[in-house]
Protein backbone atom coordinates (compact mmCIF):
# COMPACT_ATOMS: atom_id res chain seq x y z
CA UNK A 1 0.00 0.00 0.00
CA UNK A 2 1.10 3.61 -0.90
CA UNK A 3 0.95 6.48 -3.25
CA UNK A 4 2.23 8.28 -5.57
CA UNK A 5 2.58 11.87 -7.40
CA UNK A 6 2.29 11.86 -10.42
CA UNK A 7 5.11 14.30 -12.05
CA UNK A 8 3.75 15.51 -14.70
CA UNK A 9 0.90 17.20 -12.87
CA UNK A 10 3.14 17.86 -9.59
CA UNK A 11 2.85 21.91 -9.54
CA UNK A 12 5.70 21.67 -6.90
CA UNK A 13 3.53 23.69 -4.55
CA UNK A 14 5.00 21.75 -1.59
CA UNK A 15 1.48 21.33 0.25
CA UNK A 16 1.76 18.07 0.58
CA UNK A 17 5.56 17.79 2.40
CA UNK A 18 4.87 18.81 5.60
CA UNK A 19 1.39 17.41 6.27
CA UNK A 20 3.23 13.45 5.96
CA UNK A 21 3.50 12.17 9.28
CA UNK A 22 5.40 9.51 7.82
CA UNK A 23 8.16 11.84 6.60
CA UNK A 24 7.64 9.82 3.43
CA UNK A 25 7.54 12.97 0.45
CA UNK A 26 10.64 15.16 -0.50
CA UNK A 27 11.38 17.51 -3.33
CA UNK A 28 13.38 16.08 -6.41
CA UNK A 29 13.89 17.85 -9.27
CA UNK A 30 10.90 20.62 -8.73
CA UNK A 31 8.57 18.12 -8.39
CA UNK A 32 7.61 15.82 -5.11
CA UNK A 33 7.94 12.06 -4.73
CA UNK A 34 6.90 9.70 -2.24
CA UNK A 35 8.81 6.54 -0.49
CA UNK A 36 6.88 3.88 -0.77
CA UNK A 37 8.37 2.29 1.97
CA UNK A 38 7.88 4.91 4.55
CA UNK A 39 3.88 5.50 2.76
CA UNK A 40 1.29 3.83 4.89
CA UNK A 41 -1.48 6.04 3.08
CA UNK A 42 -1.80 7.60 6.70
CA UNK A 43 -3.83 4.73 7.63
CA UNK A 44 -3.86 4.59 11.75
CA UNK A 45 -3.47 7.86 12.25
CA UNK A 46 -5.57 9.81 9.96
CA UNK A 47 -9.03 8.96 8.29
CA UNK A 48 -7.90 9.64 4.66
CA UNK A 49 -4.11 11.00 3.45
CA UNK A 50 -2.93 13.63 4.30
CA UNK A 51 -1.57 14.37 1.31
CA UNK A 52 -3.76 13.90 -1.12
CA UNK A 53 -6.82 16.15 1.22
CA UNK A 54 -4.01 19.01 0.83
CA UNK A 55 -3.02 18.41 -2.98
CA UNK A 56 -4.69 21.50 -5.37
CA UNK A 57 -4.46 19.32 -8.10
CA UNK A 58 -7.25 16.47 -8.40
CA UNK A 59 -5.41 13.39 -9.26
CA UNK A 60 -2.04 14.47 -8.55
CA UNK A 61 -1.43 11.28 -6.08
CA UNK A 62 -2.61 8.16 -6.91
CA UNK A 63 -2.95 4.57 -5.54
CA UNK A 64 -0.22 2.50 -6.57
Amino acid sequence: MALKIIASTCTGCSACEPECPNVAIREKGGTFLIDPKKCTECEGQYDSPQCVAVCPVDGCIVKV
